[in-house]
């Protein structure tokens, strides 16, 4: 009997060292799986806790008013009382946009549209009067009659930005937009929501307008606007937010620039989408679908001037001036009966046109709230680090330091989030970690509870017979006593390609044209392993290769161009031995790249992607346009061994402007120097310097002498250059290009 004891301790040991940490640990792992799914299900309340802990932090420390010259023009009661009931008469709206735009303002933009005719008007009093027979008739050079057409006319002479609001009740044609818009990579009309119907002004006031800008809040989920987009799609066009359009017009710039995932030097991560929106001198951070968090400050009362001190005579000139001369000047309304209020994260009821200044402000200052696309990611990655912690630090048996540790994790948690906010502006919510947390820490006590609970049943069940009551009490109260992929490089990058393949292979069977292919490609390989390239595919006749990866190449961009020159002498040497001689096109062009392994996981390879790829590639594209075998841009000459090297001859031929890409590009040829003298000392640098310069100037019929000087004594490689450039000047003449011509030649085509 006295051994029996010992035997049942033993064995409550293996069991408690089995269920107690062990198990406390497989049920915080299963608590986080849980927790995963539950959080896929309940992203979107999720998601709204998370909104109000970052209008708590607005609230905390809201955004420093910058004091961008931005004055918002208030129809408030007071300028109800004085002007009369709304709409007022188009004739007071001119008179406001006279009076603004006297007064120097940079631009004004409504927060409204102005859909229908005015029902005030004297023109439509007058023609109501001849309906019911009335004879009126004015003398020579009466006032106009029309409000609207007065209005036109004032909005006309000043630069305004008129208000458009989308929706997708209806159908309805869609004005024309002011402000073009220019991205490279994907169309960013595809990550933007697209609307059926809008609600536009007149056509006489539209088009006399500077400017056109929507100023629709799209649905919120609680009423509180957090986010605004700045740009939307409809009918196949994009438009302006009022606040971007407005501050376009004050610069008087002309076109809207989109960045995306897959433009400029930028890496599509898998979530393509808007990085970016350039509106003049201010480049404007956003996410995928093109909205941008407003970070609000409590500046923009202190910004508002009453619209009845503009139409009336309480304020002094100089006043009115300080506060209007070079501003952005945005009308809206806080009257009670026009109900244009929304709620934002600082307060309730405000006049949407103060969100459309906020938008402003903070783009001018450049202060803006970011939650990365990845941040969902992070905070979901922070959650299930704290709960392993907390997991791995569990003491099952003593929950006063379970509980401190539960609560000191989920304290650090909104410390962090705070101050990433506070220090860099970034929005990382701390309600998913801290719920994770909290959610492994109740499902482990629970579990311990159930297990202590089973512990103690299992103690009685066990002892009872062996031990007094009192005893089996203490052991099921007290059991512990019974325990024994991819980097960013700068690349110059070479694109190849064979002239009229098509008909070069006609007749050839497969056998042939291999041998073909295979005779053209080994010698063009040849040379470009020997300079230190890598290949990165073939295509067909192509090739693609490129310097400075994987292994860092000192001047790579001038080994390139000795590479494409040694291709260009190989071919020649293979011409001779065939009796289909081959002519190709080289394009070369410097800059950043990703570059790595890229593809898919089942196959990939290593291989180069970014902006600077697609300018090699057209660069190529284009040396059939001008006769030449090689082109080169700008960036490949960046080198102090070119202007060291007596065996190359580089030559400036164009600037031009590719397909998908805004920016000019300056080409330039490179070619072995004749071994003859040029005849009669003949400077034929720079006679072609000095064509370049009058056929850049629009002096055609002196570009047209020196390109005939020059076609008769240039080198050889520039002949059929020559003649091409004859037969622009030719087409130039007969249609001159628009006044303050860049010189820059735009192609339509690759």
């Amino acid at each position: 009997m006295g051994t029996k004891p010992p035997l049942y301790a033993k064995l409550l040991h293996l069991w408690r060292t089995d269920s107690a940490r062990l198990q406390a640990w497989y049920t915080g792992i299963l608590a986080i799986l849980v927790f995963s799914a539950a959080c896929y299900a309940f992203s979107t309340p999720l998601s709204r806790l998370s909104n109000l802990v970052f209008d708590e932090y607005q609230q905390i420390k809201p955004r420093p008013g910058f004091q961008a010259p931005i004055t918002i023009i208030d129809i408030d009661e007071e300028a109800i009382a004085q002007n009369g009931q709304w709409p007022w008469p188009r004739s007071v709206m001119a008179d406001l946009v006279d009076r603004l735009g006297n007064l120097g303002a940079a631009t004004i933009a409504f927060d409204m549209t102005f859909s229908e005719k005015d029902r005030t008007s004297p023109e439509k009093t007058i023609q109501n009067l001849k309906e019911m027979g009335a004879a009126i008739e004015f003398p020579a050079g009466a006032p106009e009659l029309d409000n609207d057409k007065i209005f036109a006319q004032s909005i006309a002479r000043n630069p305004v930005v008129l208000g458009i609001a989308f929706s997708n009740e209806g159908n309805s044609a869609y004005p024309t937009p002011k402000a073009a818009f220019g991205w490279g990579g994907h169309d960013p009309k595809s990550f933007l929501s697209r609307y059926k119907a809008a609600l536009v002004n007149l056509p006489e006031l539209h088009d006399g307008a500077g400017g056109l800008g929507f100023f629709s809040f799209p649905p919120l989920e609680d009423g509180i606007v957090r986010k605004v987009p700045l740009v939307k799609s409809a009918g196949g066009k994009l438009y302006p937010s009022l606040s971007m359009e407005a501050l376009r017009t004050a610069q008087g710039a002309g076109v809207f620039k989109i960045r995306t995932t897959s433009g400029t030097k930028e890496v599509d991560t898998g979530n393509p989408g808007i990085v970016l929106i350039q509106a003049g001198d201010f480049e404007i951070p956003t996410e995928a679908d093109g909205q941008v968090w407003i970070y609000y400050s409590k500046d923009m009362t202190n910004r508002t001037l009453s619209a009845s001190k503009i139409l009336g005579s309480t304020a002094s000139e100089q006043e009115l001036q300080d506060r209007i001369e070079g501003h952005i000047v945005l009308v809206g309304t806080s009257a009670i009966g026009l109900k244009d209020f929304v709620t934002t994260p600082l307060a309730a009821n405000v006049p949407g046109v103060f969100v459309h200044g906020e938008v402003i402000d903070q783009i001018i200052s450049g202060t803006y709230l970011s939650r990365p696309d990845w941040m969902v990611g992070a905070e979901y990655s922070l959650g299930l680090i704290l709960s392993l912690i907390l997991i791995l630090f569990l003491r099952p048996n003593r929950p006063a330091i379970t509980f401190t540790m539960t609560i000191a994790l989920i304290v650090a948690t909104g410390a962090l989030s705070w101050y990433l906010f506070d220090k860099y502006r970034w929005l990382m919510s701390p309600i998913v970690p801290a719920i994770a947390v909290g959610f492994v820490y109740i499902t482990v006590t629970l579990s311990q509870y159930l297990n202590n609970v089973r512990e103690k049943r299992f103690v009685r069940g066990a002892f009872g017979r062996y031990l007094a009551p009192t005893l089996v009490d203490q052991l099921s109260d007290n059991p512990d006593t019974l325990k024994l992929g991819g980097e960013i490089r700068d690349l110059t990058l070479l694109f190849c390609d064979i002239r009229g393949f098509t008909s070069l292979s006609e007749g050839l069977d497969p056998q042939e044209l291999t041998k073909l292919l295979n005779g053209f490609l080994t010698p063009m390989t040849d040379e470009l392993l020997s300079s230190g390239a890598t290949i990165d595919k073939y295509m067909g006749d192509a090739i693609m290769a490129f310097w400075n990866a994987p292994l860092p190449i000192k001047n790579h961009n001038y080994l390139a161009c000795k590479a494409a020159l040694s291709m260009l002498d190989r071919l020649e040497i293979h011409n001779e031995t065939t009796e289909r001689p081959i002519r190709i096109g080289v394009g070369l062009n410097t800059g950043d790249c990703c570059v790595g392994n890229l593809g898919s996981e089942q196959r990939f390879s290593y291989s180069a992607i970014g902006d600077s790829v697609n300018v090699a590639s057209r660069i190529e594209g284009l040396t059939k346009q001008y006769g030449l075998s090689l082109l080169v841009s700008e960036t490949v000459l960046e080198s102090p061994d070119f202007a060291s090297d007596q065996n190359m001859e580089i030559i400036e031929v164009d600037r031009v402007r590719v397909v998908g890409r805004s920016t000019p590009l300056t080409l330039f040829t490179i070619f072995k120097p004749d071994d003859d003298e040029a005849p009669d000392g003949f400077d034929y640098k720079s006679v072609h310097a000095d064509f370049l310069a009058a056929y850049r100037a629009m002096d055609f019929d002196e570009a047209e002498r020196l390109v005939l000087t020059l076609w008769s004594k240039a080198p050889a490689p520039l002949e059929q250059f020559y003649d091409i450039y004859l037969g622009r000047i030719a087409t130039l003449r007969s249609s001159p290009p628009a006044e303050g011509w860049d010189g820059v030649y735009t192609f339509d085509s690759k």
